[in-house]
């Protein structure tokens, strides 16, 4: 149990904490949620250790650890991809060392009855503990499934940390946390650099993970599939909700209209009571029921409702001018980077009024095509635009490109024209710069607020063709359901990259799926799409039959046969599994025994002496380590069943 107590922070003499308390039990999957601000990411770096609050306890169990991935870390490595992510168990071989001078040192010792003998006897223990978990013959392969897993295929693993983007270096870095496995992983926008198929596959992987989770994340769905609790920070107080988000947002509204009534019955009562105190304040023969009331005014304490912060940006996008049923039309388009090929012979077409997703995991060419069409990018084939096309365009890394030594309102005015003009903070007032915030130099925003400027640029002038490259990316949750319901409003034509399913999802009717140099449409909705790629998985990893092959009449009889096998498959390795638990367990019992007998050298001297009793050890713990690789291997083979 990791407990916080009376949690107290403040900055320039102003409360963001205030006696927070809360603990996280063993397996829990926590969200913690609240606006921008609130003291989230704060939360997270007191209980990682890398800040400390004014005042309170955080409180972990004795040799608990934690890890904790902030939203951005720079990485400096000369090592290749699995190199740098193996240097996380450096310390099994310090362990391997420590665990042999401790066994030399108990061989050579003979205070059998002292404290520091015993204590010597708990770190053999401890040691010997990690050194089973962390066995350093598998290590390499577990590192190789997780770096797989979060989106790098087999010839990256080789490539120097140093030749890939932020993003794929901050996808090494969550491998080496979540191959740690700490006691509690503080994970603070896990899904930022992810794609939608690495998102699923740390979704399912966290969903498996033996110990605590605790996260900040702007990913709805990554949020409801994954968490069963909801921690709130609001004006400086924590409020616990024992449901995932969306089950929390509802009851968060019932819990501010449940304080807003009980605030208005409260205020209604101060008014009476007062109104009552003014009216016989000079009659003596009421002068004790008003003393009365008085001092119960006094010692009421007071309703104050939480603020519910309802500020997100609000924005239409102005009318699209009428084009050609055709919008875009490619044909034969290639594009490669010197001998890197990105892009090989694409078809597409997109028509007027629709709305087309580009999905596929990160460094398939999405971008690549998007840029090619905002005509950034020269490539080989053709790209044709339908009649009286006119292109907004939003980068992946748009709001990089801002002016950081102009203010927010020069930022729109700079580009501006015509009648536009007059109405810039209004709409910079939609997307929440207001009063003072319009003459805030960039180079002081915050993403989110970078993220909204260069959101506010797309309403200069009216598009028919919206080319969007991950416009939810800095966004809070309530700005992302906006921003979606502007789009479903839009009346033009919506080409997008997105890896937020919740976004995704009802906003597009057709796909095209980028891998391997190419592109294949698909139409329907994403979790169509997504079922799609479920079944694709299941049918790559299940052995086909050559024989059934072309003989869709016996289907039946076949997936019949298919299935009995499986049974029958299934039973024996349970078998195998139950009868190796059993063994496990003797071996186990007889460890009890050895230790037992570590733990009494007087009685055992000779034993001690010649150190038999030590091989003894050292050869069971061998065996022991030997069937539960045994009963691992048979436990996957069981699972991939």
């Amino acid at each position: 149990m990791i407990s916080v107590e009376n949690l107290q922070v403040e900055f320039s003499g102003t409360a963001l904490f205030e006696q927070v308390s809360f603990s996280v039990a063993p397996k829990e999957r926590i969200g913690l949620a609240g606006k921008n601000g609130a003291g989230k990411t704060t939360l997270l770096r007191i209980l990682s250790g890398e800040a400390s609050p004014t005042s309170g306890l955080v409180t972990f169990p004795d040799d608990s650890t934690i890890g904790y991935l902030p939203q951005e870390k720079a990485v400096k490595s000369e090592k290749n991809i699995l190199d740098e992510t193996l240097t996380v168990f450096s310390f099994v071989g310090k362990l391997k060392t420590e665990y042999a001078q401790l066994q030399q040192e108990i061989i050579d010792r003979t205070d059998y009855e002292s404290p520091a003998y015993m204590k010597m006897l708990e770190r053999m223990d401890v040691v010997q503990h990690q050194l089973s978990i962390h066995d350093e013959s598998r290590l390499e392969g577990k590192a190789v499934k997780v770096l797989k897993g979060l989106g790098f295929i087999e010839n990256e693993l080789t490539r120097s940390v140093k030749t890939f983007s932020p993003g794929w270096q901050m996808r090494m870095e969550l491998a080496k946390l979540l191959l740690l496995q700490p006691d509690l992983l503080l994970l603070d926008e896990p899904t930022n650099h992810l794609d939608i198929e690495a998102i699923q596959w740390l979704e399912q992987f966290l969903k498996n993970y033996p110990h605590s989770v605790l996260l900040v994340s702007h990913d709805r769905t990554f949020l409801d599939n994954l968490t069963n609790r909801t921690l709130e920070i609001n004006n400086g107080k924590v409020y616990d909700y024992k449901v995932p988000y969306s089950q929390y947002l509802v009851l968060r509204e019932e819990r501010q209209e449940q304080q807003k009534a009980a605030f208005n019955n409260q205020q209604k009562y101060i008014k009476e009571t007062e109104e009552f105190i003014d009216r016989f304040r000079y009659k003596s023969t009421k002068a004790k029921q008003v003393q009365s009331r008085i001092k119960m005014l006094e010692k009421l304490d007071t309703v104050q409702p939480d603020d519910l912060d309802r500020s997100g940006i609000h924005f239409r996008f102005p009318p699209a001018p009428r084009s050609g049923k055709v919008v875009i039309e490619g044909e034969n388009v290639s594009k490669s980077y010197g001998s890197k090929k990105v892009l090989n012979h694409l078809e597409f077409h997109i028509l007027k009024g629709e709305k087309v997703a580009f999905v596929g995991r990160n460094g398939e060419g999405k971008t690549t095509l998007l840029k090619i069409i905002a005509r950034l990018l020269e490539y080989e084939g053709q790209l044709k635009f339908g009649h009286n096309v006119s292109m907004g365009y939003y980068a992946q890394d748009q709001w990089e490109m801002l002016d950081p030594q102009k203010t927010v309102f020069e930022s729109l005015d700079d580009l501006a024209v015509g009648e536009v003009r007059k109405h810039i903070k209004s709409i910079l007032g939609s997307f929440l710069f207001s009063g003072e915030d319009v003459d805030k130099k960039v180079s002081v925003l915050s993403g989110g607020e970078k993220a909204r400027l260069s959101l506010a640029k797309l309403l200069l002038q009216p598009y028919n063709l919206l080319v969007l490259d991950e416009p939810t990316n800095h966004l809070d949750l309530l700005s992302k359901d906006i921003l979606k319901k502007a789009l479903l409003e839009y009346d033009g034509t919506l080409i997008l990259v997105s890896h937020d399913r919740d976004f995704l999802q009802g906003l597009t009717e057709r796909m095209y799926e980028f891998k391997n140099h190419q592109i294949k449409e698909f139409r329907g909705s994403l979790e169509e799409y997504l079922e799609k790629k479920r079944n694709e998985i299941e049918i790559q990893n299940t052995p086909a039959n050559a024989e059934d092959q072309g003989k869709p009449e016996s289907t039946t009889k076949n997936d019949w046969q298919e299935r009995k096998e499986k049974d029958r498959a299934r039973r024996k390795l349970q078998n195998k599994l139950n009868a190796l638990e059993q063994k496990i367990e003797e071996k186990e019992s007889l460890m009890e025994e050895l230790n037992e007998k570590l733990a009494h050298p007087e009685n055992h001297a000779d034993a001690i002496a010649d150190g038999s009793l030590y091989r003894q050890h050292t050869q069971l713990q061998k065996e022991i380590e030997k069937q539960y690789e045994s009963w691992e291997q048979i436990h996957t083979e069981l699972e991939n069943l």
